[in-house]
């Protein structure tokens, strides 16, 4: 498969480097390591797929000139519109075309995160009472130094999308109720501070993001009827440790499953050969979780903005 990256940033540079020989062209416009300046200027025969590294602004814009051509995408999370019927339509060119439409969350592919998963679709923690992540970095001085980052919800869409879609990925359809709790400008012009909770769910969250952490720093609490769950930090910032603590009845100290691993992040390289795995199945696209992703951030953001007490 033939690959272009759209937008040679950060996380640009990552996809170019495990996309390896599939790599042909980078698109940036400003980027002089990039061949090209616009989407438009690629030769369409010469590419089958574009990963999209990009701002929020122009995704849709983007994605419906590669989609209509017939090229399958990866677009970098969140898959932001100004209206939910804008992803609709994306999905229907995407069917009508037989290409995939792909958002990324490479933290999926986390080695603790999916043996959290498969712990928790084991059943063997019970019933599930509480879920709580921390995920952190630093990078406040660079938000607020960048033309594009600092703005609207700050922190919420880019880590808090990380999160929501975590517990999503181990507990299916939750967050319909997240609030915002907290929202503070410490450092930036948008918020560079968020907390949010579901009241009613089932298991409860407790999310918080942040840029001022910092060493970057990611956590999970999941406390459960016949024990709980554990993870600290990332295989990209590790060492990353996964535990798995029993209970015992009627109380002592429980038992533990105590895993730690000490490697380079695995992610980027799995989550690429997920993607081509889709494009040679061709899947018909379903972009219902990203329309419900979408409103979700939207209002949240909007509450967050509020909560800081920002005025447009």
């Amino acid at each position: 498969m033939r690959v272009v990256v759209v937008g040679l940033g950060v996380q640009g540079h990552k996809r170019r480097k495990f996309a390896g020989p599939d790599f042909v062209a980078a698109v940036d416009p400003v980027n002089a390591e990039a061949e090209y300046r616009r989407v438009e200027e690629v030769p369409l025969s010469g590419f089958d797929a574009a990963l999209a590294c990009i701002p929020d602004e122009p995704k849709v814009e983007v994605l419906a000139y590669l989609l209509r051509h017939g090229k399958h995408v990866l677009v970098e999370k969140p898959l932001w519109a100004a209206d939910d019927g804008q992803i609709k339509e994306l999905e229907a060119i995407a069917r009508a075309q037989g290409v995939v439409c792909y958002t990324a969350y490479n933290h999926r592919f986390e080695p603790h995160y999916v043996r959290m998963r498969e712990l928790l679709c084991s059943g063997r923690l019970g019933r599930i009472y509480r879920c709580r992540m921390f995920y952190g970095n630093g990078t406040a001085r660079l938000v607020r130094d960048s033309m594009w980052r600092d703005h609207g919800a700050g922190v919420l869409p880019d880590l808090g999308s990380h999160l929501i879609d975590t517990a999503r990925f181990w507990f299916g359809d939750v967050g319909a109720d997240l609030e915002v709790v907290t929202a503070n400008c410490y450092e930036n012009r948008a918020p560079d501070h968020v907390v949010l909770i579901s009241r009613a769910g089932a298991p409860r969250l407790e999310l918080e993001m942040t840029l001022l952490s910092w060493r970057n720093h990611f956590t999970c609490d999941i406390f459960a009827e016949q024990g709980s769950a554990h993870i600290s930090s990332l295989c990209k910032w590790g060492p990353a440790t996964f535990t798995h603590r029993t209970r015992v009845l009627p109380s002592g100290r429980p038992p533990e499953e105590v895993e730690t691993l000490e490697q380079e992040d695995p992610t980027w390289a799995l989550e690429y050969e997920h993607f081509k795995t889709l494009c040679a199945a061709r899947l018909p696209a379903d972009l219902a979780s990203d329309v419900w992703l979408n409103r979700t951030l939207r209002e949240l953001g909007e509450a967050a903005i509020r909560r800081a007490g920002i005025k447009n």
